[in-house]
């Protein structure tokens, strides 16, 4: 039934202007439009609402994610713009903060400006 509907993922922000700044200028997605209620992005064919919110405690968990070819050029593309990678405890990750998962797939973690936990992942080829 939605199998074939076009997903639109959404993030919360405080702030439109910190928000547009990151996802455009550092992740480099598509601006689409604005208004009151939402920041409206697009990620390869994928809308992403970063929707306005009053005071919130951002999720403990990945809420946006993507998959890219090579998570090590990626990360470290992403730390000349001034990301920061997280690093758990528990979790073996290397210096830049990549996870190798049991199951083949490498993780890395961040923040957008309101805290949100995004990630990056790269999976075997099939």
């Amino acid at each position: 039934m939605l199998s074939s509907a076009k997903l639109v993922a959404f993030a919360p922000t405080t702030n439109f202007g910190k928000s547009r700044s990151f996802y455009e200028g550092v992740l480099g997605l598509k601006f689409i439009s604005q208004d009151g209620f939402a920041l409206v992005m697009e990620t390869n064919g994928t809308t992403v609402r970063v929707t306005k919110v009053g005071r919130f405690t951002p999720a403990q968990f990945t809420i946006l994610g993507w998959e890219v070819e090579d998570i090590q050029d990626e990360v470290a593309a992403l730390e000349r713009k001034g990301v920061k990678f997280e690093h758990f405890p528990g979790l073996e990750q290397d210096a830049l903060g990549i996870w190798a998962a049991p199951g083949g797939a490498k993780l890395a973690w961040f923040k957008d400006p309101d805290g949100n936990i995004l990630s990056l992942s790269e999976h075997e080829k099939r």
